[in-house]
C-alpha cells in the first residue's frame, strides 16, 4: 500500500468518524428546539394564517426564545417567528433588526449580539410570523 493510498483511507475514515457526532448534535439541537417551542406555545393555539410582516407598536414586547426564534405579544395574541437556524440562537442573544418600514418582517436584516459582551454573535433568518391565541379554559 502506497503512502498516498494510506493517507486517502485515513482521511476517509476520519471524515466518517467526525460526521457521526455532528449528526447526533444536529438531532440534539432539533429536539431542544422542538421542546423549547412546545413550551412557548403551551396554552395557546394557532389562531390565523402566518404572515410575513406584523405591526409592532412596542419593541419591548419582542423576546428571544432560546433555540426557537422571536416572539411578540400584542393583546392576547402571541406572534411567533421561528428561526431557520434555531441552534445558533440563545437567551443571551439580543436581536438588532434593520427594518425597512413600520412593520417587522421576516426578510428584515436581523443580527444578534451577545448580551454580556456586546460582540456580534450571528445572523438570524426568520420564518413567517404565526399568530397564537391563549386557549380559554372550559368551566367544568
Amino acid at each position: 500500500m502506497t503512502m498516498k493510498h494510506m493517507l486517502k483511507v485515513t482521511a476517509a475514515g476520519l471524515a466518517l468518524a467526525l460526521s457521526a457526532p455532528a449528526a447526533a448534535q444536529d438531532r440534539d439541537y432539533g429536539e431542544r428546539s422542538d421542546a423549547a417551542f412546545a413550551e412557548v406555545v403551551d396554552g395557546y393555539e394557532v389562531s390565523g394564517e402566518a404572515e410575513s410582516c406584523i405591526s409592532v407598536f412596542n419593541s419591548n414586547r419582542l423576546r428571544v426564545v432560546d433555540h426557537v426564534g422571536l416572539t411578540y405579544r400584542r393583546g392576547n395574541t402571541l406572534w411567533v417567528a421561528r428561526a431557520s437556524n434555531p441552534d445558533s440562537l440563545g437567551v443571551w442573544d439580543v436581536p438588532i433588526i434593520q427594518r425597512y418600514g413600520s412593520q417587522l418582517c421576516r426578510h428584515d436584516v436581523t443580527r444578534t449580539i451577545d448580551r454580556s459582551t456586546g460582540i456580534f454573535s450571528g445572523v438570524l433568518f426568520l420564518e413567517d410570523w404565526v399568530p397564537y391565541t391563549e386557549v380559554e379554559e372550559a368551566d367544568g
